[in-house]
């Protein structure tokens, strides 16, 4: 049966998970990860041994234990719901008479590969793709490192298509209105909280310093989130999460501020981690539930997370929004 042409196509990209929650498989998805120039910008000489020395021999075991607690019968969340999200967004885009669209998704580690969906759209009659990293806030270890693996995957490729690249929404009226009426819709569901914390995913502190803009925009999401709420700035806070090595990374570091609050008598605290589109590993083991234990240990009482936008009807519209915005001139 041939294939639907497609001529032109939108290809979402997220990190990725491993294929099972297995130290067999942790070690293979882990190297391709810390082995990203983006990610661990170490020299070479210097980071490789440390990688395939001791990293790659101990946290395989400790990643694969992390990703039991949160794996489901449909396989790793970050995998399903992005599938959810490129078929609501199918959806959504023929509703607006762009049903001509293809949608497609793919992993930057791991699969699907990067490099096989392409193959697959080129089989289609792929002329034209608009790439979106999955990730509201640019940043060199996030979103520069899909322009990579997309770079990459093109590179032996004849008749390359035409390519835009979307590199943040980070203040898009549209994200900050979903993400505002989350809370609310979590607020009414479960009362209201103590604190608020938004949680982002940490980078070595110096990125900022050498050019990368990620604090300046999920600084920049946190204050477009509390003016919509009208939230008073003793209600929330901002922190970095998942901090990796010996260096500073972005600061305040999210399960040191825990700790704190629940020392300091707070009990009620709630979290939500704008960055991620979609729940995995960092939101649904490290802060809904590691850091939850941190919080009870040290006094607090009650301690919620607020799910990622996932294939959320509002967070869908936001996507077809910047594909509408993106492929201008296309349709002509």
């Amino acid at each position: 049966m041939p294939q639907t042409p497609a001529p032109i196509a939108v290809l979402l990209i997220n990190l990725g998970s491993p294929e099972a929650p297995t130290k067999k498989a942790l070690r293979p998805y882990l190297n391709q990860f810390l082995s990203d120039r983006r990610v661990v910008d170490l020299p070479r000489w210097k980071w490789l041994p440390i990688l395939h020395g001791i990293v790659l021999n101990t946290r395989p075991k400790r990643s694969a234990h992390a990703y039991r607690q949160i794996w489901q019968e449909d396989g790793a969340p970050l995998i399903a719901i992005t599938a959810r999200q490129t078929v609501a967004l199918r959806a959504t885009l023929a509703a607006r008479g762009l049903g001509h669209i293809h949608v497609a998704s793919a992993m930057r580690y791991g699969e699907p590969s990067i490099s096989r969906v392409l193959r697959d759209l080129a089989a289609r009659g792929l002329e034209k793709l608009l790439v979106v990293p999955m990730y509201p806030q640019y940043s060199d270890a996030t979103t520069a490192s899909v322009f990579d693996g997309v770079a990459q995957a093109l590179a032996q490729r004849r008749g390359i298509p035409e390519l835009r690249f979307i590199r943040d929404w980070h203040t898009h009226p549209r994200y900050i209105a979903a993400l505002a009426d989350s809370i609310r819709r979590y607020t009414l569901a479960h009362g209201a909280a103590e604190k608020l914390l938004f949680s982002f995913h940490g980078v070595p502190a110096r990125y900022s310093k050498e050019g990368d803009p990620y604090q300046k925009q999920c600084e920049a999401t946190v204050a477009a989130v509390a003016a919509e709420l009208q939230l008073p700035a003793e209600r929330y806070r901002l922190v970095y999460q998942s901090r990796f090595g010996n260096e500073p990374w972005l600061q305040p570091y999210a399960d040191e501020t825990i700790h704190a609050l629940a020392e300091a008598g707070h009990k009620n605290i709630r979290i939500i981690c704008p960055g991620f589109t979609a729940d995995c590993l960092e939101t649904l083991e490290e802060m809904a539930m590691t850091n939850r234990d941190l919080f009870l240990q040290h006094g607090g009482t009650h301690y919620d997370y607020i799910p990622a936008l996932n294939d959320d009807p509002a967070h869908i519209e936001l996507l077809a929004d910047l594909v509408t915005a993106n492929i201008q001139g296309w349709e002509a």
